[in-house]
């Protein structure tokens, strides 16, 4: 009986070593390409002034761009 316990545990370790896949995290991965996307250094121009700024300091308001709270409200 215990030799039958003993092949059962080497077949499930070889398994588990080598047979079984370990799981992707893509989730990881899209956080990267993400963050990278947004650490370039675009540049949008205001619809108010047409100062350019980065991607990071506009301000979004019925969809334009605008480099202050000043020239969403002219």
């Amino acid at each position: 009986m215990i030799k039958y316990l003993f092949v059962i545990g080497v077949i499930l370790g070889i398994y588990y070593f080598f047979i079984k896949k370990k799981p992707t995290i893509h989730s990881n991965t899209q956080n990267k390409h993400k963050k990278e996307a947004s650490n370039t250094n675009d540049m949008l121009e205001c619809a108010t002034c047409g100062i350019y700024c980065e991607i990071d300091d506009t301000i979004i308001s019925h969809n334009k761009y605008y480099c202050s709270n000043e020239c969403v409200t002219q």
